[in-house]
């Protein structure tokens, strides 16, 4: 399956079940919690001076700014994390086109606030007449299945 000239999503692709974004979703909540806790590391080496009131939040600040780079990246990279390579999908625009900036972006800060209000972003699925989660609704894109 091509990336130039073809459809970005191929011709074989079809929406992503919201069972199999559910599983994927799991495995990518492992990863992250992986790479978070890889890239504690050097915060804590830095940031070991720095008074405990003050510390916390820019630790929580470097978290967020860590794990935006790590999506973002890989939704721009070639539309998939490796959860999403794992389970077969791959998130582009509603034209089936690759995510610019803008898209990953914004997706990725509409989705810390549905995650945080208790994954009700993701629950969105259940109502979404597309069943979309509701950071791809507000963003502009969409998780679709990839035949190999």
């Amino acid at each position: 399956m091509g990336l130039a000239g073809d459809s970005f999503a191929s011709p074989r692709a079809t929406g992503a079940g919201l069972g199999r974004r559910a599983l994927a979703l799991i495995y990518e909540a492992l990863l992250l919690f992986a790479w978070l806790l890889l890239s504690s590391l050097p915060f804590a080496m830095i940031a070991h001076e720095v008074e405990g009131t003050a510390a916390r939040p820019l630790f929580q600040l470097y978290l967020l700014l860590v794990a935006a780079a790590y999506f973002v990246w890989q939704w721009r990279r070639g539309g998939q994390t490796l959860a999403m390579k794992t389970w077969h999908m791959r998130l582009v625009t509603r034209d089936n086109t690759p995510l610019s900036l803008r898209h990953a972006t914004s997706r990725f800060l509409f989705a810390v606030p549905g995650a945080l209000l208790l994954g009700a972003g993701f629950l969105w699925a259940l109502v979404d007449r597309d069943g979309l989660f509701l950071h791809d609704r507000l963003a502009g894109t969409k998780i679709v299945r990839i035949e190999d």
